[in-house]
């Protein structure tokens, strides 16, 4: 009896030891955890310094026509897309919609169903179909010159993306000639080539291209996603035309 009493106090001893042991290794699991939960705000707020740091060193005077250029430029490319995504139209509907109409009330009911149709493609047919009395041919026409009016329409303003895109990095190059010479003339005016007279006006002249090429790089990207979107709707328009032709042909026979 008295050897299991001393066998159970052994064992109380060790389990009391192990959660000794164990208590000073889970608080400091938690305060590593706290820690590292408290680091990722300051390392998301110290690159938003470094980055506004940066931009201040670059110079307000290149940096900020750079910052205009972005600017200027997502302006017009968010717009464009906007307008791109308001312009889609699902050609096969439309053209199975103006045929139905044709069938069944003529040209004045399949006129009025275009009108109701949002989109250059709905334009087109509504123009085609109004020179529908004077024949074939001249609808023809009609919806190959409309049809180049609506194509100036998508591309408008797009250029101007293009010269950002140009303009920014161009911007930061001249922005790297002046530092270069702001640093030569520092080296000049001290008679003295020392590495923290020019490393200011090295810094400088990198930052401005970094930042011009920074711009033209995401500007870029917003003018190819334009530019392919204006080609889709491009093809379906000619495609749709085409079909329009097939279909006032159908209806003459």
């Amino acid at each position: 009896m008295r050897k299991l009493f001393i066998a159970l106090t052994l064992l109380g001893v060790m389990a009391t030891a192990n959660a000794t042991i164990a208590t000073p290794n889970t608080a400091t699991t938690l305060a590593t955890s706290i820690v590292q939960e408290e680091e990722a705000p300051a390392q998301s707020a110290s690159f938003t310094q470094e980055l506004k740091k940066r931009f201040i060193e670059g110079g307000p005077g290149f940096m900020g026509i750079v910052l205009i250029c972005l600017i200027l430029g997502l302006a017009i490319a968010i717009e464009r897309i906007i307008f791109l995504n308001l312009a889609t139209t699902n050609t096969k509907k439309l053209t199975d919609g103006v045929e139905e109409a044709l069938s069944s009330g003529g040209v004045d009911a399949a006129k009025e169903y275009c009108r109701n149709t949002k989109g250059p493609v709905a334009s087109i047919f509504y123009q085609g179909l109004d020179r529908m009395d004077e024949g074939v041919e001249s609808a023809e026409k009609a919806v190959v010159a409309y049809g180049g009016v609506q194509m100036g329409q998508l591309e408008k303003n797009v250029s101007w993306i293009s010269l950002f895109i140009a303009l920014a990095p161009m911007l930061g190059f001249m922005g790297t000639v002046i530092g270069m010479i702001q640093a030569f003339d520092k080296i000049e005016a001290a008679g003295d080539m020392q590495p923290s007279l020019v490393a200011g006006g090295i810094k400088v002249a990198l930052l401005t291209t970094v930042f011009g090429l920074i711009v033209a790089i995401i500007l870029q990207v917003f003018y190819n996603y334009i530019v392919a979107k204006i080609d889709s709707i491009v093809n379906d328009m000619e495609d749709a035309s085409i079909t329009l032709i097939d279909i006032l042909v159908a209806q003459k026979k």
